[in-house]
């Protein structure tokens, strides 16, 4: 069967997510996995539908039990390719013993789920509330204070970035250039006249 149109992907996204926050957070990696696929050769829309629907059950279904299951049992149900569905499982880490990551996808999608969250919750503090004032340092210095964005397992930042083989330095700026193009639609293209990262510290 053919790859689903993001049309058709985000007409069951929609029907299965209404919180904002993380409809925002799905864009977010659906972008940084499109820019990934660019960057490694993959197929664009198959990586990108990838990230946009990996949570797809975590609205209804937020528990270790059911998530992310329920999302790959729907995802089946509508004919999303097999390593599609792989992907959306491996990204949790309770089930690495059944469903290790094994592709770059499976890969670029759990390095891109939680540092996408991260820098947008960086660019949301910064003056301007504009990711084009957030730089590597200012999600570095972010991820020292484990009160900000607490929610943000920083060892799955650090492990994403490895499981890549990046630099982590390398993979948090590859994502600053992800999410930029999508600003607007996550809420962080800025409030006002955007500032160099280096002078809102």
């Amino acid at each position: 069967m053919p790859l689903p149109s993001r049309d058709e992907a985000m007409a069951l996204l929609h029907e299965w997510v209404q919180d904002p926050r993380l409809l925002k957070h799905l864009y977010g990696v659906e972008a940084c996995m499109r820019a990934y696929a660019r960057k490694y050769g993959g197929d664009e829309d198959l990586w990108g539908l990838t990230g946009l629907l990996h949570d797809l059950d975590y609205e209804r279904y937020p528990t270790l039990e059911v998530h992310p299951r329920k999302a790959a049992e729907v995802l089946r149900e509508k004919g999303y390719p097999d390593e599609l569905v792989y992907a959306v499982l491996a990204h949790a880490n309770y089930l690495q013993d059944q469903y290790p990551r094994r592709s770059l996808m499976d890969k670029a999608l759990y390095a891109c789920d939680e540092l996408s969250n991260f820098v947008i919750a960086v660019a949301l503090v910064r003056p301007n509330r504009s990711i084009h004032e957030v730089d590597v340092q200012a999600v570095r210095k972010k991820m020292k204070d484990k009160r900000f964005a607490a929610g943000v397992n920083r060892e799955d930042v650090i492990g994403g970035a490895a499981e890549l083989g990046l630099d982590l330095d390398e993979h948090i700026a590859f994502v600053i250039e992800a999410l930029k193009p999508v600003a607007e639609q996550l809420g962080i293209a800025g409030t006002g006249s955007a500032v160099p990262a280096e002078a809102a510290e």
